[in-house]
């Protein structure tokens, strides 16, 4: 007995405690960053598994937590609370490491290969879980185990990464009380909802898509996002009936929460510069105080202690009335589908914009004029093809007529600039410019990424005094609201 208790450290854990868990950990880390087995560490992690009384299952991240759960009830309250910050049951620290083993392995051991709608369901149904264990607590008997074993948004058609965007109090990213895995820091919901997102998105790429478009149930649980979109994109030629209709569904999801981020960017854009010939309206909401108090200084009396005003000032509120005109030309290859969806949203929003005339036309080796459809991004998607070459003379040929007013007209070009005939494509665009036309020449505008830009194209751009513009869509947005100002 003694000599046990002379091995319990400051965590109070005996020696043989903390090398089993250092052994869970350690098989975790090889099985995530090396699909495969160590034959050492397996035989070590049944090993410890066995003598915990735990289920083997807990080992093969194959079989879900749901299967876990159902065939082994007790577990699921351990699952909800692995990882709250506080006190755990002393000697459980290897128990608990071993359940958060299971968990971290399922959700982020995501392996490689194809991916079944069922293993996309089931890997849902698994990162709820961890994100119910993250926030347990905030919703006593509504967890993952309250009687029906149905995870977090499974039965509410919410799917994992979505889950992960609740906004529960104390579920912020900083420091907690409590020792262990989990504690002493709490990730937070963005980053949570990021990372789950991204896996999703991984394994939606790899998955037999057109099977999981077939079960409603399944689509529902999707996660729209811009890899997402471009799969869909992509397929949607060999999409039809209740696969088509759910496609289109989560791309309308997909451009309605894009929309409404960049709504919030361009609201505030000015339409239209202030136009001095036309005389002030005399009334008393145009009426400008500070300059008439300014101008009437001269008027004070000391002795009265009034200012006495003899002339009263107005603003100038008259507007331009031509309308701006914003051509915004889309190459339509693969490489550019994330600047091409957030590009034509935006368009549509300016056009949503009084006294802005928006056109948009897209090309690969043809160009299509979409300016019909500008109002609906939706419907502009719907309507382009992923692929083939580039061809910006052809797109050229469409947007050149559509200039009536050169310095009253912009011109968003949305491309690699990788093109068929780089010196035709650039003269034209060149003609453009030194016509008056603002030329703002686009490689990515994204969540912050950056583009693979032709460099050839990049350098004559930037003589040219247009320098192409990459990274966060708020970089065009403020690019248009200083022309349109």
């Amino acid at each position: 007995m003694s000599d046990d208790i002379s091995t319990i450290g400051e965590d109070g854990l005996t020696s043989a405690d903390r090398n089993r868990r250092q052994v869970l950990y350690w098989r975790l880390l090889a099985r995530l960053f090396d699909h495969e087995e160590q034959p050492a560490l397996e035989t070590a992690g049944v090993a410890v598994v066995g003598d915990l009384g735990l289920p083997a299952g807990l080992l093969d991240p194959g079989v879900s937590v749901d299967s876990l759960v159902q065939r082994f009830p007790g577990l699921a309250a351990e699952f909800e609370t692995l990882l709250t910050p506080g006190e755990h049951v002393p000697g459980g620290e290897v128990r608990r490491a071993a359940l958060v083993s299971k968990l971290l392995l399922n959700v982020f051991g995501t392996g490689s290969g194809d991916v079944s709608a069922t293993r996309l369901a089931t890997w849902q149904r698994d990162a709820a879980w961890l994100k119910w264990a993250l926030c347990a607590g905030q919703a006593p008997g509504s967890g993952p185990g309250s009687g029906t074993g149905a995870a977090p948004g499974a039965a509410g058609g919410e799917s994992a990464a979505e889950a992960g965007t609740g906004h529960s109090s104390g579920h912020g990213a900083g420091p907690t009380a409590g020792s262990g895995p989990g504690a002493g820091f709490r990730i937070g919901d963005d980053d949570l909802a990021k990372a789950l997102a991204g896996i999703e998105a991984d394994l939606v790429s790899r998955m037999r898509l057109r099977e999981v478009l077939a079960d409603p149930a399944l689509a529902r649980q999707l996660t729209p996002s811009m890899s997402l979109v471009e799969q869909l994109l992509r397929d949607k030629a060999n999409l039809s009936g209740v696969a088509l209709a759910n496609a289109k569904a989560l791309i309308r999801r997909f451009v309605d929460e894009v929309a409404e981020v960049l709504r919030t960017q361009v609201e505030k854009a000015s339409v239209g510069a202030i136009d001095r010939s036309v005389p002030p309206k005399r009334v008393f909401r145009n009426l400008d105080l500070d300059r008439t108090i300014w101008k009437n200084l001269t008027n004070y009396s000391p002795e009265d202690q009034r200012l006495y005003v003899d002339r009263l000032y107005y603003k100038r509120t008259a507007r331009r009335t031509t309308p701006a005109r914003m051509i915004v030309v889309v190459d339509q290859s693969g490489s550019m589908v994330d600047a091409m969806v957030n590009c034509t949203i935006l368009a549509s929003i300016f056009a949503g914009l009084p006294k802005v005339d928006v056109h948009l036309v897209a090309y690969d080796t043809r160009a299509l004029d979409l300016t019909p459809w500008v109002h609906d991004p939706f419907e502009v998607l719907l309507r382009t093809q992923l692929g083939g070459g580039t061809d910006g003379t052809a797109a050229l040929a469409l947007a050149q007529p559509k200039v009536a007013d050169p310095r009253n007209t912009v011109v968003v070009w949305i491309s690699d600039f990788y093109e068929w005939d780089c010196p035709a494509v650039y003269a034209g665009m060149e003609a453009l410019h030194r016509s008056g036309v603002r030329l703002i020449p686009v490689g990515s505008v994204d969540s912050g990424g950056q583009q693979s830009v032709n460099p050839w194209f990049r350098q004559k751009l930037k003589d040219l005094g247009t320098p192409v513009i990459s990274g966060h869509i708020r970089k065009l947005v403020f690019e248009l609201k200083n022309f349109l100002a």
